[in-house]
C-alpha cells in the first residue's frame, strides 16, 4: 500500500507501471466507493500506460479530513497527488463525482490534462433537495438503511442477482464508507455546477455511459457531451452507474478507441 500526505489529509494510493516511460492514465472513483472499482480495467489497460489510482479523502483508506468538502478540495487533493508523482499531461477518467473532480481539475489545472474521459457522470448531478434529503437520512440512519435504493441505481437486475457474491461484496464496500466522508462528497456534490465551464474544456473528452443507469442516466450525460466543444459519447449496454465493474470489457474497448485518437503513435 502506498499513502502520502497532501493538504493535510493522508491519502492512499496506488501507481501500476512508471510514469516517465508511458503514457498515464488517472482513474477517479465514485461516491462510496474507493479503487478498487478500477480493477479489471487496471488489468486490461496496464501494459500500455502508467495507471494511478487513489481513494478520495472520506473513501477507502485516505483520511476524513474536514468536512463538508467541495468538489474543488477533491481536485486540489489529485493536483498534489500528481504533482509529487511529477505527473503531466494525464488522461483523467473520473465516474460519477469523479467526473467532477475531473471537470475542476481541467479547469484549475489544465497543465495536469491532456484528455478526459467522463463516465456516469455530468455537468450537474441531482439537486440541492435531492442530496440535502440524502445526507439527512444517513445522518438519521447511517448508509445502511438506504443502500438497497443506491445499489438499485448503481447495477443492473441482472448483476444484483442474490447468488452473485461480487454484488455483495460491492455492498460490503459502500456501506463500510465512513459516514463523514461520505455525507461530506455528498454536499460537494450538491454544490458543484460546471454548466458553465463545460463550453470552456479545450481537452479531447469521451462521455461515457451505462444505458441502465440509475444515477446519472445517459440522457444526462449525453447533455453533458452536448456542452463540450468536440465531445463524443458512447453508450455501454447491460450496465448501470458503474460500467468498469458491470461491464469492463465493453468499457475497455471504447476508451481503446478513444485513446487512439488522443494519443498519435501510440498503441494503448
Amino acid at each position: 500500500m502506498q499513502f502520502t500526505r497532501i493538504n493535510d489529509v493522508t491519502i492512499h494510493y496506488r501507481v501500476v507501471g512508471a510514469v516517465a516511460e508511458k503514457p498515464v492514465l488517472v482513474f477517479i472513483n465514485s461516491l462510496g466507493t474507493d479503487f478498487r472499482i478500477w480493477r479489471d480495467l487496471v488489468l486490461r489497460l496496464s501494459g500500455g500506460f502508467a495507471i494511478v489510482l487513489y481513494d478520495k479523502r472520506g473513501h477507502g483508506l485516505s483520511d476524513i479530513g474536514q468536512v463538508p468538502y467541495s468538489i474543488e478540495d477533491h481536485a486540489t487533493d489529485l493536483a498534489g497527488l500528481l504533482d509529487r508523482l511529477a505527473v503531466k499531461g494525464a488522461i483523467v477518467c473520473g465516474l460519477s463525482v469523479g467526473g467532477l473532480v475531473a471537470q475542476s481539475l481541467c479547469v484549475r489545472r489544465p497543465d495536469l490534462v491532456h484528455a478526459l474521459v467522463l463516465s456516469d457522470t455530468a455537468h450537474k448531478i441531482g439537486t440541492t433537495e435531492f442530496w440535502d434529503a440524502r445526507i439527512a437520512a444517513i445522518e438519521a440512519h447511517g448508509i445502511e438503511a438506504i443502500a438497497d435504493g443506491i445499489l438499485e441505481r448503481w447495477f443492473t437486475a441482472a448483476f444484483r442477482r442474490p447468488e452473485n457474491t461480487a454484488f455483495a461484496g460491492y455492498r460490503n464496500m459502500l456501506v463500510r464508507q465512513p459516514v463523514p466522508g461520505y455525507i461530506g462528497t455528498c454536499a460537494a456534490i450538491r454544490d458543484a455546477d460546471f454548466t458553465q465551464a463545460a463550453g470552456k474544456i479545450a481537452v479531447p473528452v469521451l462521455c461515457v455511459v451505462g444505458e441502465e443507469d440509475g444515477s446519472t442516466p445517459p440522457d444526462l450525460v449525453r447533455s453533458t457531451a452536448q456542452l463540450i466543444p468536440g465531445a463524443s459519447f458512447e453508450v455501454i449496454c447491460g450496465a448501470g452507474h458503474i460500467p468498469c465493474v458491470e461491464q469492463p470489457e465493453a468499457l475497455t474497448s471504447v476508451l481503446r478507441r478513444f485513446f487512439r485518437t488522443v494519443l498519435p503513435g501510440e498503441n494503448p
